[in-house]
């Protein structure tokens, strides 16, 4: 053999022993990667749309599946955890309005949810003048008109037209004000 061949052979095997050390470094890499954990889901979240505007910071996750009915095919796949219901029933009778409420607490932790049906949701500006709420900000709950502010007895609230005929609010404590588009955002209500 030539010295030059010798050479050259010489620089193939350092290229080929480089590439093997990289590979392994890519391996070990991936394989520290996903053994950690990373990227996977927990099994107990619970999958649901993206808020339409945190208020005033970014909305807990959910962290129990489950159903809270509040009325005849109005209901919340998201409750904030140690709530229980404390109340509910049919809203008060009054013409062109039909359908139901309830509220959950813990302590001076609350949600209050009603959902109305009628003349009173037959549109979104009709419905928009039924609930006075303060400090009001137009905003979205899962693309339908809603507006979000304070509530005059307290505590923050969200109103909004579900389709025509069907109107929704919910009402929640000071303390549970970041769960309040994650409330709204978990409604469930079919045609």
């Amino acid at each position: 053999m030539a010295p030059d061949e010798l050479v050259a052979d010489q620089g193939g095997g350092r290229r080929a022993a480089l590439a093997l050390a990289a590979l392994g470094v890519s391996v070990l890499t991936i394989y520290a990667i996903f053994s950690s954990g990373f990227g996977r889901v927990a099994t107990s979240a619970v999958a649901t749309p993206a808020p339409p505007t945190p208020i005033p910071s970014q909305a807990p996750t959910p962290t129990a599946p489950g159903i809270t009915v509040v009325a005849d095919n109005f209901w919340l796949t998201y409750l904030p955890p140690g709530l229980t219901r404390t109340g509910g029933g049919a809203v008060e009778p009054e013409p062109g309005v039909e359908g139901g409420w309830a509220r959950y607490a813990a302590g001076s932790a609350f949600v209050e949810v009603q959902v109305e049906h009628g003349t009173v949701a037959a549109d979104w500006d009709t419905y928009r003048q039924r609930a006075t709420v303060t400090s009001p900000r137009e905003t979205t709950v899962r693309g339908k008109p809603a507006v979000v502010g304070r509530h005059p007895s307290g505590g923050m609230m969200i109103v909004w037209l579900e389709r025509t005929g069907t109107g929704a609010w919910i009402r929640v404590s000071d303390t549970l004000a970041e769960s309040l588009t994650l409330l709204a955002a978990s409604v469930r209500s079919p045609a």
